[in-house]
């Protein structure tokens, strides 16, 4: 289907969009004993053995995104559930009303400010993009990325740090690194550099998984689908 232009805003965000992807790596995972280092693929191993039990996952999030030689920051927070499979649906509060959503079909991006909805078939971005693979399942960290020692500041808190490469040459995904929480073996923080040097730094609170609501809100099959305004440009790209 032929549709009409969109203005750059809209193309950021869906960038945006497509890295937030990632996030399926965010499970909780056995903590190691008191005294004992552990090796960045132990960690890696841990993560995914934790997501392969999960069912669920809710967090909140706050996002920031820098771009090179420029000194303007592009900020966001909101909050994000996940269900197995392939359904999830992140809602934007700031800084404009955006929702992200899938329900295993198609993946759906609103953006109220721009009175438009861009609308994707979820198998593209599975088969094109290595980290909607883990939202849909199928996703496995040491078979997708090399696992490495980071090679940027080590944190002043207790939290463990890893980097993820992608094996494969990756679209959107140049190398991330994430933030273990010591004691809770949560991911508190994951940082992607894109191929143009692009820098976002996600940020999570309140990681809950496996459980059947969030808020007031039950995690259903309906949580997963949007229907915007009447008025809103649906732009269809099949």
């Amino acid at each position: 289907m032929q549709y009409t232009s969109f203005n750059i805003s809209a193309i950021i965000m869906a960038k945006a969009c497509r890295n937030l992807l990632l996030l399926a790596v965010l499970f909780l995972a056995p903590v190691p004993a008191k005294g004992e280092s552990m090796a960045a693929l132990e960690v890696a191993q841990k993560l995914q053995n934790t997501y392969e039990e999960a069912t669920t996952l809710v967090a909140d999030f706050n996002q920031t995104t820098t771009m090179k030689f420029s000194s303007r920051v592009r900020e966001g927070s909101g909050t994000m559930i996940f269900k197995k499979p392939g359904r999830m649906r992140w809602d934007y509060v700031t800084p404009d009303h955006q929702v992200l959503i899938s329900d295993g079909e198609t993946i759906s991006m609103y953006f109220e400010k721009n009175n438009q909805m861009i609308v994707s078939r979820a198998k593209d971005y599975l088969q094109s993009d290595v980290t909607y693979s883990f939202f849909a399942g199928s996703g496995n960290i040491l078979k997708d990325f090399a696992v490495s020692e980071p090679d940027i500041f080590k944190p002043k808190d207790n939290s463990l740090l890893i980097k993820l490469t992608p094996k494969s040459l990756h679209p959107h995904v140049s190398s991330l690194h994430l933030w273990v929480d010591h004691e809770t073996f949560l991911i508190t923080r994951m940082q992607i550099v894109d191929h143009f040097e692009t820098v976002t730094d996600l940020f999570f609170d309140n990681i809950v998984i496996n459980v059947d609501h969030y808020g007031i809100l039950k995690i259903e099959e309906k949580l997963f689908n949007f229907t915007p305004p009447a008025n809103t440009e649906i732009i269809e790209q099949y």
